[in-house]
């Protein structure tokens, strides 16, 4: 280790270079590496929603989820699947061996699902596959909001929208939520229908047979070959009108007589809101590796270049921007990187300004190198490397301090600047290297952690330990030849300034004696220091215990739930509940309210709800977080909401750390539903009865109360019903069915839906009304 200081002791010149070359290489660095809020990651899990209007949730697992699970299981390299069954909504979620490529995986299950689709039940609307990559979440979310717009233009500028923003370099993709499907829509007259004797499933068969768009075939005529053309599909409403249906006594009785045929998209399976303004959301995802700053960058200039084109009642508002989140980490990087060096400045006063300024050097040129080695090993700095260098900030300036002290006091005795560097590290290379070594092997742990886990913290670790090692390569090295040519030669009669006759004095006078005492009476000086350490975990109390620390941006979530077959009116009501609650806090900046689902998701581990009628969530933000008083803000907010009736309301912070469905869970497995009811009743009043708990979720809680019609399917079948027509014809009257569609000019197709209600939802009296035969 002496040759090695030497050198860059004696090769001054290449000393320096070196020194600019990598004070360069960490400035290139950190102006290069990605920058995104959260670790990249590979994770080879793919989540799969399917939505199947008005079936139960034992129906969604015995006809979709368990079929799903069975095509997906016989993939390869499948860890572990996982599914829950709702009212109307499965959701599937597979996982495979860790380290398979996550893109092939989910090419392989949206394959298997196209496959499986024709042999899964009618009338399913939504069949939607997400890459369940924590690192993809989306990086921006605005709103385009309007009062009076109607929904087919909001969705056209929030499609030429979407369009602008995947045209911005970096972005993966661009999503629209809360624009109702566009659809043309037949609503029949029931009476009408009983009254010329016409079972619905008549007029559904009509539209499917006329609506048929496919090729007919070709005649030859001579030497010439036609394709032959009938009537194909729908091009406009008033040809799905003139659909005839019976004829007689020269007149044709068509759709037009006894049905309603119009656009619709009034169906609002998905309700969003602005700040309590009717609104739709577009949200945009960016690709892994990429700068969240320039990529959000392009996505404004795109928008910026947009926003002209709307109409004077459409405004575009621009809110979520996770570049912000990032943008405050890195301040507060810079902000301690002050503080760090404002100590070293304080504390090494004794040892002269000379000497501070040598030590202060370590600090940004180990930061620099910590940077260019996590860049180099294909690491992002995002909150965890982040918090990393923070970390090894406490800890890079040790090796340079106990160095340039050492040398410090050889020149104190007068020794030569050349010899004095040379000596000094001579005599504590070994220390200094055991004591980097001891930390680094602290984290070495951390750093062989194995699958998802490891690899979405080990930024962490692998900054703290570049920026270590690289502290201890510039003590070594760049240190001793900095202390050769700018401390001060001393003299041993006058060996230092007056703040370090201070320290010294102060060292002789009271910690000499402290340290006599410790150590004529050893085994007494070891019991005081084991009291000292147990006495210190009694705080433990009172600091407060997690896995994982909450995340520190001013953002939060309010998930609302109602019981299943909950309608959508009632969620809306409970949702515009906490829309008002939080609009009355004079900090709140903004909300984004969504009805029938969860918020679309803006951080790695918050996994929104599907597509149902009884869930809500709002997403809002506060001006600033403040984490001594927030804590109690939110408390208050959550007093507020709690009392709300019949609605189970949570106040969420965002949380570090894998997710969880909550700190404790308890699940009981067996193969009869109604026991599993029963026990976990019991066992949620016992929880509510522990002191502390709250936000107690019971999934069997609330059975659904069904309407049984208890058909007779033998009288049905002797007055001449097929079987399955009644079936049939209840599913179009209620659901809906898709019987044809509809291409417009442009090219896009709608699905023409036949529907025995123009409401959202079917009233019983509507089942009274239904012609069967």
């Amino acid at each position: 280790m002496r040759e090695l200081t030497r050198f860059f002791v004696d090769r001054w010149q290449f000393t320096l270079m070196l020194f600019a070359l990598l004070v360069a290489l960490g400035a290139y660095a950190l102006m290069v590496i990605p920058k995104s809020e959260d670790p990249i990651t590979r994770f080879p899990a793919v989540g799969v929603s399917i939505v199947l209007p008005g079936a139960d949730a034992e129906q969604m697992e015995r006809l979709v989820a368990i079929p799903v699970e069975s095509a997906l299981n016989g993939l390869e390299d499948v860890s572990d699947i996982t599914s829950t069954s709702r009212n109307s909504l499965a959701s599937i979620s597979v996982e495979f061996v860790y380290g398979t490529d996550p893109e092939k995986k989910y090419d392989e299950v949206v394959r298997e699902l196209n496959v499986i689709r024709l042999s899964l039940p009618d009338g399913i609307t939504l069949i939607r596959t997400d890459r369940r990559n924590p690192a993809q979440a989306n990086i921006l979310q605005m709103a385009l909001v309007s009062a009076e717009a109607p929904f087919r233009q909001l969705e056209a500028h929030a499609r030429a929208l979407r369009d602008a923003i995947e045209r911005a370099p970096g972005i993966q993709q661009a999503e629209i939520w809360g624009v109702p499907p566009s659809e043309i829509r037949v609503v029949p007259d029931l009476d009408r229908l009983a009254a010329y004797r016409l079972p619905l499933g008549l007029l559904a068969d009509a539209l499917r047979r006329e609506g048929l768009d496919v090729p007919i075939g070709a005649v030859e005529a001579g030497d010439r070959r036609f394709n032959v053309e009938a009537t194909g599909g729908f091009d406009s409403l008033d040809e799905i009108r003139q659909v005839p249906l019976r004829t007689g006594d020269n007149h044709v009785l068509t759709v037009g007589d006894v049905a309603e045929v119009a656009w619709n998209n009034d169906q609002r399976l998905h309700i969003t809101r602005f700040n309590g303004e009717r609104a739709v959301f577009v949200t945009a995802r960016g690709k892994l590796g990429e700068t969240v700053f320039d990529v959000i960058s392009g996505v404004r200039t795109e928008v910026d270049r947009y926003r002209p084109q709307l109409p004077s009642d459409i405004r575009l508002e621009w809110a979520f921007d996770q570049g912000e989140t990032v943008r405050q980490r890195l301040s507060m990087l810079g902000r301690d990187f002050l503080i760090a060096i404002a100590l070293v400045l304080l504390t090494l006063l004794p040892l002269g300004l000379r000497a501070a300024f040598v030590v202060m050097i370590a600090v940004p040129l180990s930061l620099a190198l910590g940077v260019a080695a996590i860049h180099a090993l294909g690491f992002s700095l995002n909150q965890l490397s982040i918090a990393g260098f923070v970390l090894a900030l406490g800890l890079l300036v040790d090796d340079s301090i106990v160095v340039t002290e050492n040398i410090a006091r050889h020149l104190r005795t007068g020794l030569h600047p050349r010899a004095a560097a040379i000596a000094g590290v001579a005599e504590i290379d070994v220390a200094v290297i055991g004591c980097t070594a001891t930390l680094l092997l602290a984290f070495v742990p951390l750093l062989s952690l194995p699958e998802g886990a490891g690899d979405f913290i080990r930024s962490l670790p692998m900054a703290v330990v570049c920026t270590i090692a690289a502290s201890l390569f510039v003590a070594l090295t760049i240190i001793p030849f900095l202390a050769s040519r700018l401390l001060p030669r001393g003299d041993s009669a006058h060996p230092g300034n007056a703040a370090l006759d201070a320290v010294m004095g102060l060292i002789h006078r009271v910690y000499r004696p402290v340290l006599t005492v410790a150590l004529n009476w050893p085994r007494t000086t070891v019991v005081l220091g084991l009291m000292l350490f147990a006495s210190t975990l009694t705080l433990i109390p009172r600091l407060g215990f997690s896995l994982f620390p909450e995340n520190d941006s001013p953002y939060f979530l309010v998930d609302v739930e109602l019981p299943h077959g909950s309608a959508v009116s009632a969620t809306d009501a409970a949702v515009r509940h906490v829309e008002s609650v939080l609009a009355a806090h004079p900090r709140i900046q903004w909300q984004f309210a969504n009805v029938g689902r969860g918020n679309p998701q803006i951080y790695y581990n918050a996994i929104p709800e599907q597509q149902q009628s009884n869930v809500g969530s709002v997403y809002a933000r506060f001006d600033a977080w403040h984490p001594n008083t927030d804590g109690e803000v939110l408390e208050a907010l959550r007093q507020q909401l709690v009392d709300y009736p019949g609605a189970r309301i949570l106040v969420k912070r965002f949380e570090n750390g894998p997710p969880v469905e909550a700190p404790i869970a308890v699940r009981v497995r067996g193969p009869d539903l109604a026991a599993l009811a029963d026990i976990a009743r019991d066992i949620e009043q016992r929880v509510l009865a522990v002191p502390g708990t709250r936000d107690v979720d019971n999934p069997l809680a609330a059975r659904l109360i069904d309407i049984d019609l208890d058909i007779d399917v033998t009288a049905a079948s002797l007055k001449g019903i097929a079987a399955g027509a009644i079936d049939d014809t209840l599913r179009t009257a209620l659901a809906g069915t898709e019987v044809a569609s509809l291409r417009d000019p442009v090219g896009d197709a709608y699905p023409v839906m036949l529907r025995a209600s123009d409401d959202d939802v079917s009233s019983v009296a509507d089942l009274e009304r239904l012609y069967l035969w």
